[in-house]
């Protein structure tokens, strides 16, 4: 790959960078500058800008902190339209998502119509042999709704059955295309009932336990099972029976004699029918909107997952050239710390090249106080001193020279280099689509994004693999063999 070096801050940082190494070959005072004040230098003026911008806010939206009414929900759809409309922009060469990006502009175009629907939708869902079919049967038989405002069931495949075709996570996943979710129990909640009425109530779906069965307890269990549903779930807890058991009932007959005859008592769903009937009446116009909500945010976060996937492409490539210009540029240099103002030169250069791939639009000054910023928190977290010691390791050999050391420095810059671009990719994709650059980087969030790409990439076969990229670029292939050991490190 031919490298155009026609970049503002690379050009400059790397001149800048060997003039500095030629001016120490004059004057030997130079070296005393030291390794701290060089390193300072990837942070100068990082504090400042951050100082003055706000964090980022959370770009994570919930129907509980949001009023749900038509104009928020319009707004929502703006929101997934806008994100579908820049993914079909960028994905124009893109084959493996023009498909996928046709699908979602007309699911996006239907969301309005949705404001509008008249019929409601309940999912009744559980695990198996818990009722649902029956309870179906018995509320559309039973439940006294206004013509209005139509209520269909919709009965999903049991969960918790590991032979099922479904997975539990595509039967919740249907689930919360409803309005609302009866969520059918025997008892007591186990661990997995838990489970997935918590990741019910995440997508903020609107649910009602519906502790089923009851007549199969005694007076007393039934009360401290219901209890214990009110106490664990924060959802409306009602309490049926749909197929009662037959009991046994005694008739004394006229001439003293008893008879006893197996009864089916009638079905009790009296407080079910009564709950739905006033939700229904009461918010079913509220339960509409918040559905349309969700598969709002739902059709933004799947398009905002493709578009990722398309600027992740084009941001690699653009990773991998930087990172082997800091290779070069740390490898050619033969003062140790000076390689790090050449490195600082690099990391603002792509830190502007990856914020144009994610159209963040930084400016120039923000591109060399963000690389700046990485680099002071990669001093601060160890991360300099922990590639480098690792680097150091897989190209162990019995004479350490000029030459090997140049190795160590070239391929350690080359990965610092790396772990800062794919830091930056991790920390964009987390952001809206259409954040304003002017909004500044939330530093915690940078912090631990570095922590968890460093970690990610610090495994040894990832590791070596790497090395031996970065050595087979650097050296003359006769002298590979002499820096980098065998696959196996003690």
């Amino acid at each position: 790959m031919v490298v155009k070096l026609r970049r503002p801050i690379l050009v400059g940082g790397l001149g800048l960078s060997f003039s500095l190494w030629m001016l120490q070959s004059w004057q030997d005072s130079l070296v005393q500058v030291g390794e701290f004040g060089l390193l300072s230098l990837l942070a100068v003026g990082g504090g400042l800008w951050l100082l003055k911008q706000n964090r980022a806010k959370d770009s994570s939206e919930l129907l509980d902190d949001l009023p749900v009414d038509r104009a928020t929900v319009f707004g929502a759809i703006a929101k997934a339209e806008a994100v579908v409309n820049q993914l079909a922009q960028e994905a124009e060469n893109h084959v493996e998502t023009l498909h996928a990006t046709s699908v979602l502009r007309e699911q996006v175009a239907n969301l309005a119509a949705e404001l509008d629907r008249q019929e409601m939708i309940a999912a009744v869902t559980g695990g198996k042999s818990v009722g649902k079919t029956t309870l179906i049967k018995l509320l559309k038989q039973n439940l006294e709704l206004s013509d209005a405002t139509p209520l269909h069931f919709q009965e999903t495949q049991p969960l918790f059955v590991e032979a099922a075709e479904n997975s539990d996570a595509a039967v919740l996943a249907e689930a919360k295309t409803s309005d609302v979710v009866l969520f059918l129990t025997n008892g007591d909640l186990t661990d997995s009932e838990f489970q997935s009425l918590q990741q019910l109530k995440a997508a903020n779906q609107s649910t009602m336990l519906v502790f089923n069965k009851q007549d199969q307890y005694l007076p007393e269990e039934r009360v401290c099972v219901l209890q214990s549903l009110k106490h664990r779930v924060p959802s409306i807890v009602v309490a049926t029976a749909a197929s009662p058991i037959p009991i046994k009932v005694r008739k004394h007959q006229q001439d003293g004699s008893v008879q006893e005859s197996l009864e089916v008592p009638a079905p009790d769903i009296q407080q079910l029918t009564s709950v739905l009937g006033e939700m229904v009446a009461q918010q079913g116009q509220q339960l509409v909107w918040a559905t349309t909500m969700r598969k709002s945010l739902l059709l933004k976060a799947e398009a905002k997952n493709l578009l990722n996937g398309i600027r992740r492409d084009r941001a690699l490539p653009v990773i991998e050239q930087y990172q082997w210009i800091a290779a070069a540029a740390a490898f050619a240099n033969p003062v140790p710390a000076l390689d790090i103002l050449a490195t600082a030169a690099i990391n603002a250069q792509m830190v502007m090249d990856l914020s144009s791939v994610y159209q963040q639009k930084f400016s120039l000054e923000q591109a060399q106080t963000v690389a700046g910023t990485m680099g002071s928190l990669m001093l601060k977290l160890g991360l300099v001193e922990l590639s480098s010691k690792a680097i150091g390791t897989v190209l162990k050999s019995n004479a350490i020279t000029f030459v090997a050391g140049g190795a160590v420095q070239g391929v350690s810059a080359a990965y610092l280099t790396r772990i800062a671009g794919l830091s930056l990719v991790e920390y964009f994709q987390q952001q809206e689509v259409a954040m304003n650059s002017e909004g500044g980087l939330n530093l915690d969030k940078l912090r631990q994004t570095l922590q968890n790409v460093f970690q990610q990439n610090q495994q040894i076969g990832l590791l070596q693999s790497f090395v031996k990229q970065g050595v087979g670029r650097l050296l003359p292939e006769a002298q590979q063999p002499q820096l980098i050991e065998s696959q196996t490190i003690a």
